[in-house]
Protein backbone atom coordinates (compact mmCIF):
# COMPACT_ATOMS: atom_id res chain seq x y z
CA UNK A 1 0.00 0.00 0.00
CA UNK A 2 1.49 3.33 -1.13
CA UNK A 3 -1.60 5.54 -0.66
CA UNK A 4 -5.16 4.82 0.49
CA UNK A 5 -7.82 6.42 -1.68
CA UNK A 6 -10.21 3.61 -2.74
CA UNK A 7 -10.98 -0.10 -2.48
CA UNK A 8 -8.28 -0.79 -5.08
CA UNK A 9 -5.63 0.38 -2.62
CA UNK A 10 -6.78 -2.22 -0.08
CA UNK A 11 -5.14 -4.95 -2.14
CA UNK A 12 -6.09 -8.24 -0.50
CA UNK A 13 -9.17 -7.00 1.34
CA UNK A 14 -9.54 -10.24 3.28
CA UNK A 15 -6.04 -9.88 4.72
CA UNK A 16 -6.64 -6.20 5.47
CA UNK A 17 -9.93 -7.03 7.20
CA UNK A 18 -8.24 -9.73 9.28
CA UNK A 19 -5.53 -7.24 10.25
CA UNK A 20 -8.20 -4.76 11.33
CA UNK A 21 -9.92 -7.34 13.54
CA UNK A 22 -6.58 -8.24 15.14
CA UNK A 23 -5.78 -4.57 15.75
CA UNK A 24 -9.21 -4.01 17.28
CA UNK A 25 -8.63 -6.95 19.63
CA UNK A 26 -5.27 -5.50 20.69
CA UNK A 27 -5.34 -1.77 19.86
CA UNK A 28 -2.18 -0.84 21.78
CA UNK A 29 -0.14 -3.84 20.68
CA UNK A 30 1.43 -2.18 17.64
CA UNK A 31 2.88 1.00 19.12
CA UNK A 32 6.33 0.19 17.77
CA UNK A 33 4.89 0.93 14.31
CA UNK A 34 4.16 4.57 15.16
CA UNK A 35 7.07 5.30 17.46
CA UNK A 36 8.71 8.64 16.52
CA UNK A 37 6.24 9.04 13.63
CA UNK A 38 3.83 11.90 12.95
CA UNK A 39 0.45 11.76 11.22
CA UNK A 40 -0.68 14.98 9.53
CA UNK A 41 -4.38 15.64 8.99
CA UNK A 42 -5.69 18.45 6.77
CA UNK A 43 -9.41 19.23 6.50
CA UNK A 44 -11.03 21.35 3.79
CA UNK A 45 -14.50 20.86 5.32
CA UNK A 46 -16.03 20.04 8.74
CA UNK A 47 -15.70 16.65 10.39
CA UNK A 48 -16.43 14.89 13.66
CA UNK A 49 -15.82 11.12 13.34
CA UNK A 50 -13.08 11.36 10.72
CA UNK A 51 -11.11 13.95 12.67
CA UNK A 52 -11.37 12.35 16.11
CA UNK A 53 -11.01 8.74 14.98
CA UNK A 54 -7.91 9.61 12.96
CA UNK A 55 -6.22 11.27 15.92
CA UNK A 56 -7.18 8.37 18.20
CA UNK A 57 -5.87 5.84 15.66
CA UNK A 58 -2.53 7.64 15.50
CA UNK A 59 -2.24 7.69 19.29
CA UNK A 60 -3.14 3.99 19.50
CA UNK A 61 -0.18 3.26 17.21
CA UNK A 62 2.18 5.34 19.34
CA UNK A 63 2.35 8.16 16.78
CA UNK A 64 1.82 11.90 17.19
CA UNK A 65 -0.81 13.78 15.19
CA UNK A 66 -1.42 17.32 14.07
CA UNK A 67 -4.63 18.71 12.56
CA UNK A 68 -4.99 21.69 10.21
CA UNK A 69 -8.24 23.27 9.07
CA UNK A 70 -7.32 24.61 5.65
CA UNK A 71 -8.09 28.30 5.27
CA UNK A 72 -9.11 28.69 8.91
CA UNK A 73 -5.90 27.66 10.64
CA UNK A 74 -3.72 28.37 7.62
CA UNK A 75 -3.32 30.84 4.79
CA UNK A 76 -6.03 30.71 2.16
CA UNK A 77 -4.87 28.20 -0.45
CA UNK A 78 -4.78 28.71 -4.20
CA UNK A 79 -5.61 25.58 -6.22
CA UNK A 80 -5.33 26.72 -9.83
CA UNK A 81 -2.17 26.02 -11.79
CA UNK A 82 -0.67 29.11 -13.35
CA UNK A 83 -2.73 31.42 -11.17
CA UNK A 84 -1.76 35.07 -10.84
CA UNK A 85 -2.15 35.32 -7.09
CA UNK A 86 -3.21 38.96 -6.80
CA UNK A 87 -6.56 38.13 -5.17
CA UNK A 88 -7.64 36.61 -1.88
CA UNK A 89 -5.43 33.53 -1.82
CA UNK A 90 -2.08 33.74 -0.07
CA UNK A 91 -0.36 30.39 -0.57
CA UNK A 92 -0.39 27.90 -3.42
CA UNK A 93 -1.32 24.28 -2.79
CA UNK A 94 1.99 23.29 -4.42
CA UNK A 95 4.11 24.82 -1.65
CA UNK A 96 1.64 24.09 1.14
CA UNK A 97 1.49 20.32 0.54
CA UNK A 98 5.22 20.06 -0.07
CA UNK A 99 5.89 21.84 3.23
CA UNK A 100 3.32 19.79 5.17
CA UNK A 101 4.91 16.62 3.81
CA UNK A 102 8.08 17.59 5.66
CA UNK A 103 6.15 17.78 8.91
CA UNK A 104 4.65 14.28 8.86
CA UNK A 105 5.21 10.68 7.78
CA UNK A 106 1.66 10.17 6.47
CA UNK A 107 -0.78 12.86 5.33
CA UNK A 108 -4.55 12.42 5.66
CA UNK A 109 -6.62 14.76 3.53
CA UNK A 110 -10.36 15.51 3.51
CA UNK A 111 -11.77 17.38 0.53
CA UNK A 112 -15.34 17.86 -0.65
CA UNK A 113 -17.15 18.15 -3.99
CA UNK A 114 -18.69 21.34 -5.33
CA UNK A 115 -21.77 19.46 -6.61
CA UNK A 116 -21.75 21.99 -9.46
CA UNK A 117 -19.18 20.63 -11.91
CA UNK A 118 -19.34 16.84 -12.26
CA UNK A 119 -16.28 16.65 -14.48
CA UNK A 120 -14.16 18.59 -12.00
CA UNK A 121 -15.45 16.64 -9.01
CA UNK A 122 -15.13 13.20 -10.59
CA UNK A 123 -11.66 13.94 -11.93
CA UNK A 124 -10.71 14.63 -8.27
CA UNK A 125 -8.89 17.81 -9.26
CA UNK A 126 -8.05 18.94 -5.72
CA UNK A 127 -7.20 15.53 -4.31
CA UNK A 128 -5.01 14.63 -7.28
CA UNK A 129 -3.08 17.88 -6.89
CA UNK A 130 -2.37 16.88 -3.30
CA UNK A 131 -1.23 13.41 -4.40
CA UNK A 132 1.02 15.07 -6.97
CA UNK A 133 2.72 17.43 -4.55
CA UNK A 134 2.90 15.20 -1.47
CA UNK A 135 6.18 13.42 -0.77
CA UNK A 136 4.69 11.09 1.88
CA UNK A 137 1.85 8.54 1.62
CA UNK A 138 -1.62 10.09 1.41
CA UNK A 139 -4.83 8.79 3.00
CA UNK A 140 -8.25 9.89 1.79
CA UNK A 141 -10.27 11.10 4.75
CA UNK A 142 -13.02 11.64 2.13
CA UNK A 143 -12.72 13.09 -1.33
CA UNK A 144 -15.08 14.50 -3.94
CA UNK A 145 -16.19 11.00 -4.93
CA UNK A 146 -15.19 8.45 -2.27
CA UNK A 147 -14.94 7.82 1.49
CA UNK A 148 -12.90 4.61 1.78
CA UNK A 149 -12.22 4.74 5.53
CA UNK A 150 -15.96 4.81 6.19
CA UNK A 151 -16.58 1.85 3.89
CA UNK A 152 -13.74 -0.11 5.48
CA UNK A 153 -15.30 0.56 8.90
CA UNK A 154 -18.65 -0.61 7.52
CA UNK A 155 -17.02 -3.83 6.33
CA UNK A 156 -15.43 -4.40 9.74
CA UNK A 157 -18.83 -3.87 11.37
CA UNK A 158 -20.62 -6.31 9.07
CA UNK A 159 -17.85 -8.92 9.39
CA UNK A 160 -17.85 -8.90 13.20
CA UNK A 161 -21.66 -9.01 13.57
CA UNK A 162 -22.81 -11.34 10.77
CA UNK A 163 -24.37 -14.60 11.90
CA UNK A 164 -23.90 -16.62 8.72
CA UNK A 165 -21.23 -17.05 6.07
CA UNK A 166 -23.11 -15.26 3.29
CA UNK A 167 -25.21 -12.16 3.91
CA UNK A 168 -27.47 -9.81 1.98
CA UNK A 169 -26.47 -6.17 2.30
CA UNK A 170 -28.78 -3.42 1.02
CA UNK A 171 -27.87 0.22 0.43
CA UNK A 172 -31.04 2.30 0.39
CA UNK A 173 -31.41 5.94 -0.61
CA UNK A 174 -33.08 8.10 2.04
CA UNK A 175 -34.64 11.58 1.88
CA UNK A 176 -32.82 14.63 3.20
CA UNK A 177 -33.25 18.38 3.56
CA UNK A 178 -30.14 19.17 1.48
CA UNK A 179 -28.38 18.01 -1.66
CA UNK A 180 -25.61 15.66 -0.55
CA UNK A 181 -22.68 14.20 -2.52
CA UNK A 182 -22.32 10.61 -3.70
CA UNK A 183 -19.05 9.95 -1.82
CA UNK A 184 -20.40 7.56 0.83
CA UNK A 185 -22.71 5.51 -1.44
CA UNK A 186 -20.05 5.40 -4.18
CA UNK A 187 -17.52 4.08 -1.71
CA UNK A 188 -19.92 1.66 -0.01
CA UNK A 189 -20.71 0.25 -3.46
CA UNK A 190 -17.03 0.21 -4.44
CA UNK A 191 -16.29 -2.05 -1.44
CA UNK A 192 -19.36 -4.22 -1.03
CA UNK A 193 -19.62 -5.00 -4.76
CA UNK A 194 -16.28 -6.77 -4.39
CA UNK A 195 -16.85 -8.76 -1.18
CA UNK A 196 -17.40 -12.36 -2.23
CA UNK A 197 -19.54 -13.30 0.79
CA UNK A 198 -22.05 -10.47 0.22
CA UNK A 199 -25.14 -10.33 -1.99
CA UNK A 200 -25.26 -6.59 -2.60
CA UNK A 201 -28.38 -4.65 -3.59
CA UNK A 202 -28.83 -0.90 -4.12
CA UNK A 203 -32.31 0.64 -4.01
CA UNK A 204 -33.32 4.21 -4.82
CA UNK A 205 -35.93 6.19 -6.76
CA UNK A 206 -35.40 6.38 -10.50
CA UNK A 207 -32.98 9.16 -11.37
CA UNK A 208 -30.63 8.52 -8.45
CA UNK A 209 -28.44 5.98 -10.25
CA UNK A 210 -24.84 6.20 -9.09
CA UNK A 211 -21.83 6.23 -11.38
CA UNK A 212 -21.79 2.68 -12.83
CA UNK A 213 -18.04 2.57 -12.26
CA UNK A 214 -18.79 1.95 -8.57
CA UNK A 215 -21.92 -0.22 -8.86
CA UNK A 216 -20.75 -2.78 -11.39
CA UNK A 217 -21.20 -5.72 -9.01
CA UNK A 218 -24.50 -4.62 -7.46
CA UNK A 219 -28.12 -5.45 -8.24
CA UNK A 220 -30.15 -2.26 -8.71
CA UNK A 221 -33.75 -2.47 -7.47
CA UNK A 222 -36.15 0.49 -7.68
CA UNK A 223 -38.76 -1.14 -5.45
CA UNK A 224 -37.49 -0.47 -1.93
CA UNK A 225 -39.76 -3.06 -0.31
CA UNK A 226 -38.60 -5.76 -2.70
CA UNK A 227 -34.95 -4.79 -2.22
CA UNK A 228 -35.22 -5.05 1.57
CA UNK A 229 -36.74 -8.54 1.54
CA UNK A 230 -34.47 -10.94 3.42
CA UNK A 231 -31.78 -8.33 4.05
CA UNK A 232 -29.30 -9.03 6.84
CA UNK A 233 -27.83 -5.51 6.86
CA UNK A 234 -29.35 -2.22 5.66
CA UNK A 235 -27.29 0.91 5.10
CA UNK A 236 -29.32 4.10 4.60
CA UNK A 237 -27.84 7.19 2.99
CA UNK A 238 -29.02 10.18 1.01
CA UNK A 239 -27.31 11.34 -2.15
CA UNK A 240 -28.11 13.83 -4.89
CA UNK A 241 -28.40 12.93 -8.55
CA UNK A 242 -25.30 11.88 -10.47
CA UNK A 243 -26.98 12.25 -13.88
CA UNK A 244 -28.57 15.65 -13.15
CA UNK A 245 -25.51 16.43 -11.17
CA UNK A 246 -26.04 17.68 -7.62
CA UNK A 247 -29.79 18.04 -8.04
CA UNK A 248 -32.55 16.83 -5.73
CA UNK A 249 -34.91 15.33 -8.29
CA UNK A 250 -37.18 13.62 -5.77
CA UNK A 251 -37.46 13.75 -2.01
CA UNK A 252 -40.19 11.21 -1.37
CA UNK A 253 -40.64 10.95 2.43
CA UNK A 254 -41.97 7.40 2.06
CA UNK A 255 -38.36 6.26 1.56
CA UNK A 256 -37.52 7.16 5.17
CA UNK A 257 -36.77 3.89 6.94
CA UNK A 258 -39.25 2.84 9.61
CA UNK A 259 -39.92 -0.45 11.41
CA UNK A 260 -42.55 -1.16 8.77
CA UNK A 261 -39.87 -1.01 6.06
CA UNK A 262 -37.65 -3.36 8.04
CA UNK A 263 -40.40 -5.88 8.72
CA UNK A 264 -39.59 -7.85 5.58
CA UNK A 265 -35.88 -8.11 6.33
CA UNK A 266 -34.10 -10.96 8.07
CA UNK A 267 -34.17 -9.01 11.35
CA UNK A 268 -31.63 -6.76 9.65
CA UNK A 269 -28.97 -4.75 11.43
CA UNK A 270 -29.01 -1.04 10.58
CA UNK A 271 -26.01 0.96 9.37
CA UNK A 272 -25.51 4.68 8.77
CA UNK A 273 -22.27 6.62 8.42
CA UNK A 274 -23.53 9.52 10.61
CA UNK A 275 -24.40 12.28 11.07
CA UNK A 276 -28.03 11.29 10.53
CA UNK A 277 -31.17 13.42 10.29
CA UNK A 278 -33.51 11.68 12.68
CA UNK A 279 -37.07 11.24 11.40
CA UNK A 280 -36.03 12.47 7.97
CA UNK A 281 -33.65 9.74 6.79
CA UNK A 282 -34.59 7.15 9.39
CA UNK A 283 -37.02 7.00 12.30
CA UNK A 284 -36.11 7.17 15.98
CA UNK A 285 -37.51 3.66 16.39
CA UNK A 286 -34.78 2.20 14.17
CA UNK A 287 -31.91 4.32 15.44
CA UNK A 288 -32.78 3.54 19.06
CA UNK A 289 -33.42 -0.16 18.47
CA UNK A 290 -31.05 -3.00 19.49
CA UNK A 291 -30.49 -3.66 15.78
CA UNK A 292 -28.85 -0.27 15.21
CA UNK A 293 -25.10 -0.58 14.73
CA UNK A 294 -24.38 3.10 14.10
CA UNK A 295 -22.35 3.66 17.28
CA UNK A 296 -20.34 0.47 16.85
CA UNK A 297 -19.85 1.43 13.20
CA UNK A 298 -18.54 4.87 14.21
CA UNK A 299 -16.22 3.22 16.73
CA UNK A 300 -14.78 1.10 13.96
CA UNK A 301 -13.64 4.27 12.21
CA UNK A 302 -10.72 4.19 14.65
CA UNK A 303 -9.74 0.71 13.54
CA UNK A 304 -10.16 1.27 9.80
CA UNK A 305 -7.83 4.26 10.10
CA UNK A 306 -5.46 2.48 12.48
CA UNK A 307 -5.16 -0.48 10.09
CA UNK A 308 -4.39 1.79 7.14
CA UNK A 309 -1.82 3.74 9.17
CA UNK A 310 -0.29 0.43 10.26
CA UNK A 311 0.09 -0.64 6.63
CA UNK A 312 1.58 2.67 5.50
CA UNK A 313 3.91 3.22 8.47
CA UNK A 314 5.27 -0.30 8.79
Amino acid sequence: MKNFTSFADAGDYKALLQQALEIKANPYGYQHIGKNKTVGLIFFNPSLRTRLSSVKAAYNLGAQAWVLNAGADSWTLEMADGAVMNGGTQEHIKEAIAVMSQYCDVLGVRTFPTLKDREADYSEEVFNKILKYATVPVISLESATLHPLQSFADLITVAETKKKDRVKVVLTWAPHVRALPQCVPNSFSDWFSEVDWVDFVITHPEGYELNPKFTKGARIEYDQKKALEGADFVQAKNWSSYQDYGQVISNDPSWMLTPEHMAGTNDAKFLHCLPVRRNVEVSDAILDSPNSLVIQEAGNRVFSMQTVLHELLK
